[in-house]
């Protein structure tokens, strides 16, 4: 007669809900290979990200829309020390703005938003031409917005003193190329200066002999 106590029971079946461990190995249906992904930024560094929302000014419709809400970015090249901003939509990774920052730029406070400024840039976010755009921007906060605008002008300023730099060194550059080409100059007159007195040498020499040997050529006088 079968035992009816349920502590005994079920001692031989699995607990409900156990995973039975069979030891098998199930291989992926498609291999993925990795893939190296650029941004472009590789050669770059991010001296400011931000979260933020972009809208342009439309002329046509006397208006402004948005372009996109992601993160915006200062990001200097690391050679040339150039820097641009860059905005992606943060879902898409879609460029909304990239330009870069000319020490002709300004940015000022958005009329009555201490969390919106505007500017003026020539864009290339769309990668076929640069186009005039009066942007927009706004910030979650006033801190945002003010180190954002600071920056701005930062860069601004550091990229005028850069082409001042420039202007510097090339001027240092055409100096030095004058002076060389002076240099160049008296060298070369030496030079013709040198030839001269050797061609008068050589030709007073010639004239030497040629006297000499006139006088070998005269018959002696008789006695």
């Amino acid at each position: 007669m079968p035992s009816a106590d349920p502590e005994h029971r079920y001692d031989d079946a699995p607990a409900a809900g156990d995973d039975e461990d069979t030891g098998a190995q199930i291989a992926p249906i498609v291999r993925l290979d990795e893939v190296a992904v650029t941004t472009g930024e590789e050669d770059e560094d991010a001296i400011l990200d931000l979260k933020s929302k972009l809208y342009r000014f439309d002329k046509d419709g006397n208006q402004w829309k948005e372009r996109g809400a992601g993160t915006v970015k200062f990001l200097k090249h690391k050679v040339t020390g150039k820097v641009r901003l860059l905005m992606r939509q943060s879902k898409t990774l879609k460029i909304c703005a990239n330009h870069l920052i000319l020490p002709t730029m300004s940015v000022q406070e958005h009329a009555g938003n201490e969390k919106s400024c505007v500017w003026h840039a020539k864009d290339f976010a769309d990668g076929d031409e640069l186009k005039d755009e009066l942007f927009c921007i706004r910030f979650p906060s006033v801190e945002n917005c003010r180190s954002f605008m600071e920056t701005f002008q930062e860069v601004a300023e550091s990229q005028k003193q850069g082409e001042n730099n420039d202007a510097a060194s090339a001027a240092s550059l055409i100096a030095e190329l004058k002076v060389e080409d002076k240099a160049d100059s008296v060298n070369k007159d030496e030079e013709k200066s040198e030839e001269k007195t050797v061609e008068k040498e050589s030709a007073s020499g010639e004239e030497s002999k040629t006297d000499a040997e006139k006088k070998n050529e005269e018959p002696a006088s008789s006695a």
